[in-house]
């Protein structure tokens, strides 16, 4: 290869400098160089890459209309004829990181090296791993320097056409990947290599990857529930009848906060679930079994529970990634704060 790599970067319409969810609509475009982020990426390629041209594309527009953004996108490889593309870093934003996902398909079937970089847990990776190659990150931008450094050198090898080794040597998600491989010795000959190993104290690797699930530490209880203000929460998918605003069944980019001050109860007339991980059908007929504020009024009424806060929270819970999960929680967690809860029932499916 002669002369510097040429890079193509993706991002979207906040990372690009176009704006924030306001312009999420927007279609793809192109600009010459680099742009936000892309800076620090060519300075962490060194001086044998260039970004020849960054596309930005708005998150809605990528994740609601696939196949024109896939067209525009293709249209300006075409165009550009880069070594690789990079797409993102994306972190932990779910529409962001299909969108990365869509971007680094779409240059794999031209025929260009691509790779990406988020959160494990964003829906982007654990849609797409076994096709692309994904780095991970953290789930916010505070991590940008890390998963640029990370992804930089993969970058100049994928440019240059090589092919990466394991994803536990090389650094990148694991995608899957099954081949004929000896170990050179009997698994149970390795696994009481690994436990003596473990016995004595000593590092060791489990040929089994594991992730650790987070711990949370429960709230201390509520000294007198006479005098508290408890608010309600649901990952069943209640919504109003008809679905007026237009949550998803599974998947869940937002929640939805509903006014229930003037409710003594869920009425099937005016509520009802959408959610495609259980039968709704009965949650339909009496929508106080997923959201029990018939329930909580009764208590309220008989001086056991002080007050019923005014908002109830929905959204489905179904195949949403933990990192969003996480994001979600964090966001009702401050409302419910600075709305005075003391405490929440949180009420699954």
């Amino acid at each position: 290869m002669s002369g510097p790599l040429r890079v193509v970067h993706y991002v979207n319409q906040f990372f690009g400098g176009i704006g924030g969810e306001d312009q999420a609509h927007v279609g793809v475009t192109a600009k010459a160089g680099p742009v936000g982020p892309g800076r620090a990426l060519e300075t962490a390629l060194g001086d044998g890459a260039r970004v020849e041209a960054t596309l930005i594309g708005g998150d809605n527009f990528v994740s609601e209309r696939g196949e024109e953004a896939a067209r525009a996108i293709t249209a300006e490889l075409d165009r550009i004829k880069p070594d690789v593309l990079v797409a993102g870093p994306a972190f932990g934003s779910g529409r962001y990181g299909l969108a990365c996902a869509l971007a680094c398909k779409v240059a794999q079937g031209r025929g260009i090296a691509a790779i990406t970089a988020m959160h494990p847990e964003n829906p982007g990776a654990s849609s797409a791993r076994r096709e692309i190659y994904i780095v991970p990150t953290g789930a916010s931008t505070t991590s940008m320097p890390a998963a640029l450094n990370a992804l930089a050198p993969l970058v100049r090898r994928l440019g240059r056409g090589e092919t990466l080794g394991p994803a536990e040597v090389e650094g990148y998600i694991p995608r899957g990947v099954r081949r004929v491989h000896d170990r050179g010795r009997p698994g149970y000959q390795r696994a009481l290599d690994m436990l003596l190993v473990k016995l004595h104290g000593r590092p060791y690797r489990s040929e089994v990857p594991y992730a650790a699930p987070e711990r949370v530490p429960p709230a201390p209880p509520i000294a007198d529930l006479s005098r508290a203000r408890i608010a309600m929460v649901t990952t069943g998918g209640l919504v109003r009848k008809g679905n007026p605003d237009k949550q998803v069944s599974a998947n869940a980019v937002r929640y939805h906060r509903h006014t229930v001050s003037e409710l003594e109860s869920l009425s099937p007339a005016d509520w009802e679930a959408y959610h495609a991980g259980y039968f709704n059908h009965i949650v339909n007929s009496n929508p106080n079994y997923i959201l029990p504020l018939s329930f909580l009024r009764d208590l309220e009424r008989q001086g056991r529970v002080g007050k019923v806060h005014e908002h109830i929270y929905a959204l489905p819970g179904v195949s949403t990634p933990v990192a969003v999960s996480a994001g979600h929680g964090r966001s009702i967690a401050a409302d419910l704060k600075a709305g005075g809860v003391d405490g929440a029932l949180l009420v699954a499916t």
